[in-house]
């Protein structure tokens, strides 16, 4: 099933022109289970009259159904706006929008709540679809503006209200940005009503949408709802290298999936000793150079002979920091280290052959079979020349 704006040839898709939040099944974004639509409320309780739209890049909203209309998702309706009217998509009703207006705080004040017009006649879609086809072009004048007006600004998107009577420009900045006289270029050039509204890196991400380094969607644009704040100190505990271009996400932030761990690996290192300690013996202080959480091991290096490490487990740390805080000390840390031994045993099979893998690295030798094809000819001429001196005699 496509939609109508999905643009095909030779009855193939081409592409979406809504950017896949057009909410058909060949290019759905942010789809939510309604795992309450199959149960039946007790007697005498009357339906949530509550229900979810979805607008644009994931945008959404929750209006009264003040008309008991009969709606279900993947309805198209036309909604109350503070001008005019807007058109959306159903993606929720029943039990589960009070559960969501109860996650996100939101009163289910039906005086001051919005409402629900009707569902969407094919004259309000053709509208909304016409508006939507101008958005693509809009944004390419729109960022050539604000070149030319030198603003130190980004259009990212921009949005039309379903009646077509106002656009919304979404942008990014870094510092607030005078955008008075660019108002009155977009009034003059495209003809209605402009409303700018600033967005953060993050938030453009989420709308924008993409996928990520793992190769998956952007968990912003599909799953994640709140936007935690990530320091580089997620990256110290997980012991990654500090490198901003294999930390930062499309927005240009740190990646929000460094929290998704943070919490195992900060558990994990309650138990190790403080990064900073020194073990103190008769050979000398030791100084903790490496660790490796999940083995439980820590590698240790003397005051001077910075290359030699010796490795240690986190019991053998703790022992000896138990010692030193009864002032004493340990011979060498080599009568530690040598009670640890290494299982090199491989947990892996060759499948290729139980092949070698320098097997190309020595030269092969040189083919000699044309010097033994040259030598039998040779043996075989010396066997016929005694018989041809023989029957010339005869």
């Amino acid at each position: 099933m496509a939609c109508a704006s999905c643009s095909t040839k030779d009855g193939q898709p081409k592409g979406c022109k809504n950017n896949g939040t057009c909410g058909t099944d060949s290019c759905n974004k942010l789809t939510v289970f309604d795992w309450l639509s199959n149960m039946s409320l007790p007697n005498g309780e009357k339906p949530f009259n509550w229900v979810e739209v979805r607008f644009k890049n994931g945008r959404k909203d929750y209006y009264y159904n003040s008309d008991n209309l009969t709606l279900s998702i993947g309805d198209i309706v036309a909604t109350q706006a503070k001008t005019g009217h807007d058109i959306g998509m159903i993606t929720l009703t029943g039990e589960l929008v009070r559960i969501q207006m109860k996650r996100k705080s939101i009163a289910d004040n039906i005086e001051e709540g919005l409402k629900i017009y009707r569902k969407a006649t094919q004259k309000d879609i053709d509208i909304w679809q016409e508006a939507r086809d101008r958005e693509d072009p809009m944004k390419v004048k729109a960022r050539q503006f604000a070149i030319d007006l030198k603003l130190q600004m980004k259009i990212s998107d921009i949005e039309f209200q379903g009646d077509a009577s106002k656009a919304t420009f979404y942008y990014t900045a870094e510092e607030r940005v005078d955008f008075r006289e660019l108002i009155k270029v977009f009034a003059r050039e495209f003809r209605t009503r402009i409303e700018m509204k600033q967005v953060g890196f993050r938030q453009e991400a989420s709308r924008l949408g993409g996928i990520g380094s793992c190769g998956r969607e952007l968990c912003c644009s599909t799953w994640l709802t709140d936007f935690r704040s990530v320091s580089t100190s997620a990256a110290r505990y997980q012991q990654l290298s500090l490198n901003p271009q294999k930390l930062a996400g499309q927005c240009g932030k740190l990646k929000c999936c460094l929290n998704y761990e943070l919490d195992t690996y900060l558990d994990a290192l309650k138990d190790f000793p403080k990064a900073d300690v020194k073990l103190q013996t008769e050979k000398g202080v030791a100084v903790c150079q490496k660790t490796d959480i999940f083995k439980r091991h820590l590698w240790f290096a003397y005051e001077g002979e910075w290359t030699n490490w010796h490795k240690l487990t986190t019991d053998q740390v703790k022992e000896i920091i138990d010692l030193n805080k009864k002032n004493e000390k340990v011979t060498s840390l080599e009568e530690y280290a040598s009670d640890l031994i290494e299982d090199t045993k491989a947990d892996f099979e060759n499948v290729v052959g139980q092949d070698s893998l320098t097997r190309f690295d020595n030269p092969k030798p040189k083919k000699r079979r044309k010097n033994n094809r040259n030598r039998k000819n040779n043996r075989n001429r010396n066997q016929r020349k005694p018989q041809n001196s023989k029957n010339a005699t005869k």
